[in-house]
């Protein structure tokens, strides 16, 4: 899948780690990494893109919480559930306030888990500080950016990047032009697919290398899809 979301795994007890790795890895929505310290983690989420970090709280070389700390001070955004034995109120409040999102106790059954990460991937997707890749790109929806690997950014308007962004969620499904006309400028809208096509025009004059035989935006019979 091109949008898979990018999961951190981060645990000192290798058998869980491998297990939550292995189960993870079987939904085609997840690509998993793993980390089995809290400097590995840290390091983890500085090198790559990482969508959700899951930490535990008992780590060798620092206590998840405070390594949780860290990652917020160093810049990283994405949820963060903690894995934790204890399931005390004081616990479950020091480490949301050290900057996690959740807190799942152990033992857990994995579908709570795993309705836990989809849901706050999903509160992600809709936050101001989201991240997706699209291509060569990082898109930034919240600042209407795509960054370039070198670093260049391209501004994008308000219009292009919700086409955009709804796009990426559709994976590389083909979306109709009516629906991106209904969901980007909305049910009462007067607006034609001509508008709709100047916009898509526009865009891969931006991002395409060659905007006339597109790789990234493409045409498909019915609509449009994003190529990873």
């Amino acid at each position: 899948m091109s949008n898979a979301s990018r999961l951190l795994v981060v645990d000192d007890d290798q058998d869980l780690r491998d297990t939550l790795a292995e189960q993870l890895g079987l939904h085609d929505e997840f690509q998993v990494t793993t980390a089995e310290t809290a400097n590995g983690a840290i390091e983890a989420v500085k090198g790559d893109r990482i969508d959700l970090a899951i930490m535990d709280v008992g780590l060798p070389d620092m206590d998840g919480r405070e390594a949780v700390k860290v990652m917020r001070q160093n810049g990283f955004r994405s949820p963060i559930i903690m894995l934790t034995a204890q399931g005390s109120e004081t616990d479950t409040v020091m480490g949301l306030e050290a900057g996690a999102n959740d807190y799942v106790v152990k033992p857990f059954k994995f579908a709570v888990l795993l309705a836990r990460i989809r849901a706050q991937l999903r509160q992600y997707e809709a936050s101001e500080d989201a991240v997706f890749q699209i291509g060569p790109y990082i898109f930034r929806p919240g600042s209407k950016l795509l960054t370039t690997e070198k670093g260049s950014k391209l501004k994008l308007t308000e219009k292009e990047t919700a086409i955009l962004r709804y796009l990426y969620r559709a994976g590389q499904a083909v979306v109709g032009r009516d629906t991106l006309l209904t969901e980007v400028w909305g049910y009462n809208s007067n607006v034609t697919t001509h508008t709709l096509e100047t916009h898509i025009y526009r865009l891969r004059q931006k991002i395409e290398s060659d905007p006339s035989n597109a790789s990234i935006l493409v045409t498909e019979p019915g609509g449009y899809k994003l190529i990873p």
